[in-house]
């Protein structure tokens, strides 16, 4: 996917978090996020907006690993609070939007430039939220595009999970191969004592798990159950993804 269409995508999945948040009421239980109400919800990626906007405006070049705390300074009262949601994520995508194609900013993921991973990373963030904001309100999840699905799948295979440090381990070594039947996506994830790395082949995959790229987005986010999906081999392998992969938004 191109940065306008993953702006574009961040534009639509940041409307329909807001929607969706309007229609269920802030004290609304997320089940896809069980400590959290949809006022949480709100806040922390409304808190999450502010801090991509920061580091894309600044620039900023180093590390900003912060609390959002920091970065919010002082949070809205609940009336306010989808107001301040929409005014941070409008100036998100207007700082996406307005950036120059050769921005130099801090990155924490692999990508073709700071724009394209920012831009990325923010239209899927949202994305999930606002699946989760959905949830709350008891709807059935507005259907993710293909493409879309696919591109998600991708960033958290191919980037998230084999960043250094991750969680994602086994000894011994485990390899799962994900497969996307409706969009272009095909991954091997070697998962071994050191961590994740992502393979060329799939010819040794103990586990093979394919479906929609909606589905497969959908439930190797942790957002809904593994229903639907082909799964033949040693299921266990999933299952230790599953388990060990849980992205927070950095």
């Amino acid at each position: 996917m191109e940065i306008d269409e993953h702006i574009a995508a961040l534009r639509r999945e940041g409307v329909g978090l807001a929607s969706a948040a309007a229609t269920a009421g802030l004290d609304a239980r997320v089940p896809s996020c069980p400590d959290w109400v949809l006022r949480d919800l709100v806040r922390h990626q409304g808190g999450v907006h502010r801090w991509a906007t920061e580091v894309v405006a600044g620039p900023r070049t180093e590390a900003f690993v912060v609390d959002l705390d920091d970065v919010v300074g002082e949070w809205p009262r609940d009336q306010d609070l989808l107001d301040w949601f929409r005014e941070g994520h409008a100036s998100l995508v207007a700082t996406l939007s307005q950036a120059a194609p050769d921005l130099d900013c801090w990155t924490f993921l692999r990508a073709p430039s700071p724009l394209a991973m920012w831009a990325r990373r923010q239209a899927h963030e949202t994305a999930v939220h606002r699946v989760d904001a959905e949830l709350a309100a008891g709807a059935r999840p507005t259907p993710i595009p293909a493409p879309f699905a696919a591109d998600g799948v991708d960033e958290l295979l191919a980037c998230f999970v084999t960043r250094p440090g991750g969680r994602l381990r086994s000894d011994p070594v485990r390899i799962l191969h994900v497969g996307s039947i409706d969009a272009p996506g095909d991954w091997t994830v070697r998962i071994g004592p050191d961590g994740a790395d992502i393979l060329p082949v799939a010819d040794d995959a103990e586990c093979h798990v394919t479906g929609q790229a909606a589905d497969l987005y959908l439930a190797l986010w942790n957002r809904r159950d593994t229903a639907g999906l082909a799964i033949e081999g040693e299921g266990e392998v999933l299952d230790l993804f599953l388990d060990r992969v849980h992205v927070r938004w950095s």
